[in-house]
């Protein structure tokens, strides 16, 4: 989710920084301007719109080429250079390469999408497939209000590369079709990571407590004052960056009060703030810092510090992605145990049960619509949607992808089987926060840093936090300017 405010150190660091990706991809729906219904057909495929010229032309469809890929025609890939790294899209290359021996595809990673891209889209050059992501990514509001991306409908709709039987759809994990509309049918972005949010922390510090992870509020400040007893802070948390603290918040907010509360609030209705399910939340939070369990100084520590205080057993609890195994692995120590829990809830009273997640689609890739090969785009993703690149990924980087599957058989790491253990335990009751898609300044700098952040650190109680976010909530309900969305 590419806004300017984000922090990039973690993309500056090569393999060891896949921070925010999920973070920052999702700028991808400031939609300042309304969307258009482009179709594939008319966006890319034929001639519309005047900039065709350079189109390759499309191949024979076969069963074995089933988007009709132009198999002498170079295909163009640009991929993020985060901490997912590049090896897994090269490895994808290379099958494409097996398929299309007389196709010459040029491949390129950089930190730079941005700066690197935005020229070329701007004179209708743009590559055939690019993973938008970093503190650089292109606003994907802005592309799709322009009608640069090429709608993937195609893609979705073709057989899967493993079973000619299943569409590429119907092997997604539930949510990442949607992640990908705006407003209807038209999907311009496959997320290809699939992150789960949540409590981290080290079960090995956790057994040294003789203690097991909380599900209700009281029993986590029990566990926190243990911790304390022992020189170990409760939490810590990217205190420059409070915008990580929702991915703990916001689905113990919807355990406590239901999925409306959280549709409520990314519908911007009036009053959502101040559902007395976020009260009560808010409230818990900020009893972390009454009684002193937030670790001293996290306001001022930026996500890899904070994650680095956590894995050297400064705090117990650190609320994050799990792109963190991959972007701590230097610093967490082997005998770690790294494991994520859902969000600890209130008692007996809430509304979903203990297990109740965040978990979502992260990774953004698109075929603009001027591509000059945009089938050779979509197959390149088709493959790499397969069981075997989807194995790929999760073993190389510690991530799951969008393939619902792609683990068996293959040796997780702590974090990676603790995500898998954490949603095999939510079941249905996986949350999606859209928030953070829709309205990435508000969600940023507004609720994040001025509104949760504030309070966090000490500087609001948590009904000045919530009058403040209810302010800055309804602003942009206001805001003819910003292009608003709703839960359908």
């Amino acid at each position: 989710m590419g806004s300017t405010s984000a922090p990039d150190s973690a993309e500056n660091r090569g393999s060891n920084g896949v921070g925010r990706r999920d973070l920052i991809r999702r700028s991808a729906a400031l939609g300042l301007i309304s969307v258009p219904t482009v179709g594939f057909l008319s966006a890319c495929a034929s001639s519309g719109g005047g900039g065709d010229e350079g189109k390759a032309k499309t191949g024979k469809k076969t069963e074995k080429n089933p988007l009709g890929v132009n198999d002498t025609a170079q295909m163009e890939f640009v991929l993020f250079d985060g901490g997912f790294g590049k090896e897994y899209a090269e490895d994808a290359v290379k099958i494409y390469e097996r398929n299309f021996p007389d196709a010459k595809v040029k491949f390129a990673a950089t930190q730079k999408i941005q700066s690197t891209l935005q020229p070329r889209f701007n004179q209708g050059t743009p590559p055939d497939l690019i993973d938008n992501s970093g503190a650089e990514q292109m606003d994907m509001g802005v592309l799709v209000g322009k009608s640069q991306l090429a709608d993937l409908t195609p893609l979705l709709d073709a057989p899967s590369y493993d079973d000619p039987a299943k569409k590429v759809r119907d092997t997604l994990r539930p949510g990442i079709v949607e992640m990908g509309q705006f407003d209807g049918d038209p999907v311009w972005i496959m997320y290809y990571a699939y992150t789960v949010y949540g409590v981290w922390y080290s079960q090995k510090a956790l057994d040294s407590l003789d203690a097991t992870y909380p599900e209700t509020w009281d029993e986590m400040l029990a566990v926190c004052a243990k911790a304390k007893k022992k020189g170990m802070a409760g939490w810590t948390y990217a205190g420059k960056y409070p915008y990580y603290i929702p991915f703990s918040l916001y689905p113990m907010i919807g355990k406590v009060g239901g999925r409306e509360v959280l549709d409520a609030i990314d519908n911007l209705e009036p009053n959502a703030w101040k559902h007395p399910a976020v009260k009560a939340c808010f409230d818990a939070y900020y009893e972390l810092y009454a009684k002193g369990y937030i670790l001293r100084g996290t306001p001022g520590l930026d996500h890899i510090q904070s994650q680095t205080a956590w894995a050297k057993g400064k705090a117990l609890f650190i609320p994050n992605g799990s792109w963190v195994e991959n972007e701590s692995a230097n610093v967490i120590p082997a005998d770690f145990g790294l494991a994520v829990s859902a969000p600890t809830g209130l008692d007996g009273s809430d509304k979903l049960p203990f297990g109740t997640i965040w978990a979502s689609g992260g990774e953004p890739f698109v075929v603009p619509a001027k591509a000059k090969n945009p089938a050779g785009g979509m197959e390149q993703l088709r493959i790499m949607l397969s069981e075997a690149s989807s194995k790929n990924f999760t073993s190389k980087v510690k991530s799951l992808t969008a393939y619902n599957g792609g683990t068996d058989g293959i040796t997780l790491t702590p974090g990676l089987k603790s995500g898998v253990a954490a949603l095999d335990k939510a079941g249905q009751n996986v949350v999606n926060p859209r928030l953070q898609d829709w309205y990435v300044q508000l969600q940023k700098e507004k609720i994040g840093v001025s509104g949760l952040g504030e309070m966090m650190a000490g500087r609001l109680t948590p009904a000045e936090a919530i009058k403040k976010i209810q302010d800055y909530a309804d602003e942009a309900a206001k805001d003819s300017s910003i292009k608003h969305y709703k839960h359908q």
